[in-house]
């Protein structure tokens, strides 16, 4: 479904990432983790379109993408949900999501999407989007938006950044319907066990390179070993 190819991206001098190839297949629920500064966001901002690649290729179903920008990556069936939500000024959530669908949605359709993800509908639907609302509220609409638009693929940067516990373990439930429901494929940008716990694959990046892909059994040691190494230099710094 997605394939990228030796994908590389420098900044300021710095290659963040290093010669990625992946190939993520349909209807697969993805998780990408790893320290922090490996490049996990980066490389779900290049996939999204939003950072350009320094080299190498991106395909989506074949068709190469490299260089298609975010709004021709999202009619070909690409969705994002950022760390930090984008408010949307003068439009409802009702207005977001039936955007996000393509189409009218029926009230309860609404409803229904905005109670998956831990907001009272009757409260929420017709709200306009502004600064009054939270961080984590814009969040999870953000996340009702995209389990709405029912993309081929679906990518999460840290959806976890701003929700409470208690939200934070209803959303684990609205990804396993997403994924069940929408029959594309899901990638999650996450330190989580939780999500890392129910993915198909765990995809661990270690200073901009992937270091394995594999099962939580093969990936989560990995994980714990390279966090071990990074923090250890981190206080050597000081």
């Amino acid at each position: 479904m997605l394939e990228l190819q030796d994908i590389c991206f420098t900044k300021d001098g710095k290659q963040i990432l290093k010669h990625i190839n992946l190939k993520i297949d349909e209807q697969k629920f993805i998780a990408i983790t790893g320290p922090n500064g490996s490049g996990k966001s980066t490389l779900a901002k290049v996939i999204m379109g939003i950072f350009q690649p320094t080299s190498g290729k991106i395909l989506l179903e074949g068709k190469d993408i490299t260089h298609l920008s975010i709004t021709e990556r999202a009619r070909l069936g690409i969705g994002f949900a950022f760390q930090q939500p984008v408010r949307f000024k003068g439009l409802t959530v009702k207005d977001l999501l039936n955007i996000a669908s393509g189409e009218e949605l029926k009230f309860t359709q609404a409803c229904d999407y905005l109670s998956d993800v831990g907001l009272c509908a009757k409260e929420y639907i017709n709200r306009e989007i502004t600064a009054e609302l939270s961080g984590g509220e814009l969040k999870r609409i953000e996340i009702a938006m995209l389990a709405a638009k029912k993309s081929k693929l679906t990518i999460f940067d840290e959806p976890e950044a701003g929700i409470d516990l208690w939200s934070f373990q209803s959303l684990i439930h609205v990804f396993e319907k997403m994924h069940a429901e929408t029959q594309g494929s899901i990638v999650i940008i996450s330190h989580q066990e939780k999500i890392l716990n129910i993915a198909d694959e765990l995809i661990l990046l270690t200073d901009g390179q992937v270091e394995k892909i594999g099962s939580k059994e093969e990936v989560l040691p990995l994980l714990l070993s390279s966090s071990q190494v990074c923090s250890r230099l981190k206080k050597e710094d000081y």
